[in-house]
């Protein structure tokens, strides 16, 4: 009895004590976490961090959702709980800075009216009509208003960025100032919206050119000018062709000041290509350098060079006549993964960079600058002459590649202190005049300068990085590859606001099983190559049947009535004993294409039900005894 008693009270104090643990986790350890995830997916960056610590006012975050939608969907009811985790994250992290309101906006409601006014957008859900939210609105003490109108599912691995972009927006109204020099119309094009009547996604503003907007104040920078504002902190000078010497000085010297440069050249740029001159045909020649500056700085870049790569290369439609369209790999156009420099903050979280038509960057001999690189080919990349992606034929250009080895240089990051590529400012032409307060001359930079040069502007174009779709009336842009991030990284780090680095491309929470693929994919190799031969020997054992019990080869019906001999009955049976043992067998290959699959799910069974619970058994069964020998001790 007394031992019941003290069993009984054992239970109890053991309940006691794991709701005790319990609550005691939920007040104090509820914001201590541990992420064992490949690339800690599920950590807030030190950008979101940074942004969190940097709030000097209160932020007002308004999570919009119906239920709805997660009960009708339930991926979308799994998204919500991740945004709401996060949010609740960036919460506890602010330091009070960020409060929360959730709301569930019912139809016809004061609460749908006021999602409707911060402007998110209401998808129906049925046929009836009626309307689901799933969007944010934030707002700060001076009323400015931030919103993600509606948590598509395939931008989950972006939600890091929106989230912090927003509260980054609401908090720091004052941006870097980006100026941009480029021939492209990388804010649109009039004369295609026109042609259009703005409809589809021709003449719109280029994807790149929005995202770089969001966290910059950009400037336009005429292609002729010859100051650059001094109030810009980075200049992006993208395929900016037939630039005077009085422009290029304007760059030089701005680089003399101190401004960061970004340099995008190419060899050929298809975005340009594509984009018909005032007379309605497309340029001959769409290649830009910077050779003066290159020069002067120890950059090389040969414009008459292309870099081609099998690695990634794009599969595209080619060829016609009788043999009609076929996909081949178009050398010229490549994905990058494995040439990303990781080891950049600007690169670190990227996945793929596409190129197009690229040319390749290189240290000049003797040059005194750090030259790391951004992006580069694989082993196997070589060159292609320029001049064979003008009016290119794919098939042809595969044939005629070879490998030279790699890896080519198609981004870099430059650092050092630079000469000037000017004796002093050059003559203007016509009747030019300068302006009063032109700038003096400097011969060279007062410190190492900063800027990173790329040779593909094709980077920017839309087609090489993002799907333009229609979202109920709203046109979305979802990315397949991360040039928008690259360019938006890179000109966050060199005007000096790097809270937003790592956050535009995050790992995603989809992570796929490889080893249960790879054993699956072994074993469907050796259940197809198997079935494939017991189903041949098979055929062949039913045919054999079939002529035995005909009597003959022909099977007409003077054979049928034949009498069978015992030597026929012999065959016979066998060959039915034989179809049996290989039905037999394919049943068995059958059931050993997932026997692999089905024991390392049995053993991670074992694991999580027999094994853990076992290990902290055997350490309470320890502790318990180490606690017996003490009270021993103590006795004695």
């Amino acid at each position: 009895m007394r031992r019941l008693s003290f069993s009984i009270i054992g239970v109890i104090a053991a309940a006691a004590i794991a709701i005790g643990i319990n609550l005691f986790a939920d007040a104090r350890l509820a914001n201590v976490q541990l992420d064992l995830t490949q690339g800690h997916i599920y950590t807030l960056s030190a950008g979101t961090t940074q942004v969190l610590n940097d709030l000097k006012e209160p932020v007002t975050l308004r999570l919009f959702y119906s239920r709805q939608l997660g009960s009708t969907v339930p991926a979308y009811g799994t998204y919500a709980d991740h945004v709401r985790e996060m949010l609740n994250d960036y919460a506890s992290r602010s330091r009070g800075k960020v409060k929360l309101e959730f709301y569930d906006p019912e139809p016809f409601s004061d609460t749908e009216d006021r999602a409707m006014a911060y402007g998110l957008q209401g998808v129906p859900l049925d046929q009836g009509g009626t309307q689901i939210y799933f969007g944010l609105a934030g707002t700060n003490l001076e009323d400015d208003e931030r919103t993600i109108p509606f948590f598509q599912a395939d931008r989950e691995r972006f939600l890091e960025y929106d989230l912090t972009k927003l509260v980054y927006e609401l908090s720091n109204p004052t941006r870097p100032i980006v100026g941009v020099m480029s021939s492209l119309p990388l804010d649109g094009d009039p004369r295609t919206l026109m042609m259009t009547q703005g409809r589809g996604p021709g003449g719109q503003p280029y994807a790149s050119s929005v995202l770089l907007r969001q966290t910059n104040t950009v400037k336009t920078v005429p292609t002729d000018a010859q100051v650059i504002d001094p109030d810009i902190q980075v200049l992006l000078v993208a395929e900016a062709r037939d630039l005077s010497p009085a422009t290029l000085y304007a760059i030089d010297q701005f680089v003399m000041r101190g401004g960061k440069l970004m340099a995008m050249v190419d060899p050929w740029s298809e975005a340009m290509a594509g984009t018909p001159s005032p007379t309605g045909m497309p340029p001959a020649d769409t290649h830009a350098d910077l050779k003066q500056l290159f020069d002067a700085w120890g950059i090389e870049f040969d414009p008459t060079k292309v870099v081609g790569d099998l690695t990634g290369a794009w599969r595209v439609r080619a060829g016609s006549g009788e043999g009609g369209a076929q996909a081949v790999s178009y050398v010229a156009w490549f994905n990058i993964r494995d040439g990303i420099n990781h080891d950049d903050p600007a690169t670190a979280d990227l996945r793929q960079v596409t190129v197009a038509s690229s040319g390749s960057l290189s240290k000049a001999p003797n040059a005194s600058i750090d030259f790391t690189p951004l992006l580069t080919s694989s082993d196997g990349s070589g060159i292609l002459p320029v001049d064979e992606v003008k009016m290119p034929d794919p098939a042809k250009v595969l044939t005629t590649f070879k490998q030279q080895g790699g890896p080519r240089v198609i981004a870099a990051r430059v650092h050092g202190v630079l000469k000037s590529a000017f004796q002093g400012p050059p003559a203007l032409e016509g009747d030019q005049k300068r302006s009063a307060d032109f700038p003096a001359y400097k011969a060279q930079t007062d410190g190492p300068a900063n800027m990173v040069v790329v040779a593909d502007s094709d980077i920017l174009a839309d087609r090489f990085w993002v799907r333009v779709a229609d979202f109920f009336g709203q046109p979305t842009a979802t990315p397949f590859s991360d040039n928008g991030p690259f360019v938006a990284n890179l000109i966050g780090t060199l005007s000096g606001s790097d809270a937003l680095i790592g956050l535009r491309s995050r790992g995603d929470t989809n992570r796929p099983f490889t080893l249960v693929a790879a054993i699956q994919a072994d074993a469907e190799t050796k259940f197809r190559q198997t079935q494939q031969a017991l189903q041949a020997h098979l055929d062949e054992t039913e045919k054999q049947l079939r002529t035995l019990r005909s009597g003959g080869a022909d099977g007409d019906k003077a054979n049928t009535d034949a009498v069978i001999t015992p030597e026929q009955r012999a065959a016979i049976d066998a060959a039915r004993q034989d179809v049996l043992d290989t039905r037999q067998k394919l049943r068995a290959v059958q059931l050993e294409l997932n026997r692999d699959i089905s024991t390392l799910a049995d053993e991670m069974r074992i694991f999580t039900i027999v094994l853990v619970p076992a290990v902290l058994t055997i350490i309470a069964i320890f502790m318990g005894i180490i606690q017996r020998r003490r009270r021993a001790r103590a006795r004695s």
